[in-house]
């Protein structure tokens, strides 16, 4: 209950503060001010607020600073355009005077799509954690597997994923109604622990901004990267990540490639550094190896485990859900497995794309 107090007033603390800063015209501070007093109220109704009561009247509050914050958002952009006139202690902010003036104009406070949006990201935060196991969700083992490597084995062993292995960033999911997309979401939030869930649709974040950012002025043509070139990225794309690949698989591996990108190269490197990952997900038996120890990577130890064939000497039999956190030793990444990631990864740029990017090349832009 300390902790639970400690925080709303903290989150009202800095309300109270940005209120006045919002007052006295210092619009900036506000707005960050609006911004943490926020995220400690959300905070509180996530994890602390008893009572569906009090959850619904932090969130209303919520609501009225996200408000207040996108209005002195919308201000401060058209400031940078627009200088201003000072203001004095006591008179209204020019964030109202604006937003009173451009009502009727394009940054118009009560904008029906900003705050449609607002209530969409409001509404798609999970307050309660679901109740949504693996074994509930019928068939989809292909999806089940990539949304564990994504999320959960990032979650028990975060020492895999570090230097140049990162975990995906997103998997979208996509179908027909009714094959499974949003349980499948919920099964991933249930499994991963101390975590928010944002379920959101492609609709909820579409807006008018769309496209701003494609606003093409210098055309410069990057054509595909050439077989050394190639050789070069697989082995970029590697960097520190303890691997038993050659100069020779390097260059084979650049002659393999004809015709893809460096994209989708990256794709291939991503998706092979996950197979040690994958190896370990689907071991059943484990056996000690000698490795740096997790807590000092200067002290050899010889209590690791690593997956290993059920006949190797000395195997026990477990999954990696057994393995303590800090005691896995991954395999190395190896040529087999940049070969089982090729196979499977096809280029992205077909003949007649590449014929119109020569057009466009030839008509408006020019070589890089």
């Amino acid at each position: 209950m300390a902790a639970t107090t400690s925080n709303l007033q903290k989150a009202i603390d800095l309300a109270s503060k940005a209120a006045q800063e919002d007052k006295a015209g210092n619009l900036e501070e506000a707005l960050q001010l609006y911004q943490h007093a926020v995220q400690y109220f959300l905070h509180v109704v996530k994890y602390e607020a008893q009572g569906d009561k009090a959850k619904q009247s932090i969130r209303a509050k919520c609501t009225e600073y996200l408000d207040r914050a996108e209005k002195l958002k919308e201000y401060l952009k058209k400031k940078e355009k627009k200088p201003q006139k000072p203001v004095k202690e006591g008179q209204p902010s020019p964030a109202d005077e604006n937003m009173r003036n451009d009502s009727d104009g394009e940054g118009e406070s009560d904008d029906p799509e900003k705050k449609k949006l607002q209530n969409q990201l409001q509404g798609a935060i999970v307050i309660e954690r679901p109740n949504v196991k693996w074994s509930d969700v019928a068939g989809l083992e292909g999806a089940k597997e990539a949304l564990k490597e994504a999320v959960i084995l990032p979650i028990k062993f975060p020492h895999l994923f570090t230097g140049k292995r990162t975990p995906w960033r997103g998997i979208l999911l996509f179908g027909p109604p009714g094959t499974g997309k949003s349980y499948l979401a919920k099964a991933v939030a249930t499994e991963a622990n101390n975590s928010t869930f944002f379920s959101i649709s492609s609709s909820d974040l579409v807006s008018k901004w769309l496209g701003e950012s494609e606003k093409f002025e210098k055309r410069i043509y990057i054509p595909l990267p050439e077989a050394h070139a190639r050789a070069a990225m697989f082995k970029l794309h590697l960097g520190t990540t303890q691997n038993s690949l050659t100069e020779a698989d390097f260059r084979d591996l650049g002659k393999k490639t004809d015709g893809y990108s460096g994209a989708d190269i990256s794709v291939i490197v991503r998706d092979a550094l996950m197979q040690p990952v994958r190896k370990v997900q689907s071991a059943t038996h484990f056996k000690k190896a000698q490795g740096p120890s997790r807590a000092d990577p200067n002290n050899i130890v010889d209590d690791l485990l690593t997956p290993c064939s059920p006949g190797d000497p000395g195997a026990i039999e477990m999954t990696w859900m057994d393995v303590p956190g800090d005691k896995l030793l991954e395999p190395v990444v190896c040529m087999s497995d940049m070969l089982r990631s090729l196979s499977s990864t096809k280029p992205t740029v077909n003949e007649h794309d590449l014929l119109k990017l020569k057009k466009f090349t030839e008509d408006f832009g020019q070589e890089g």
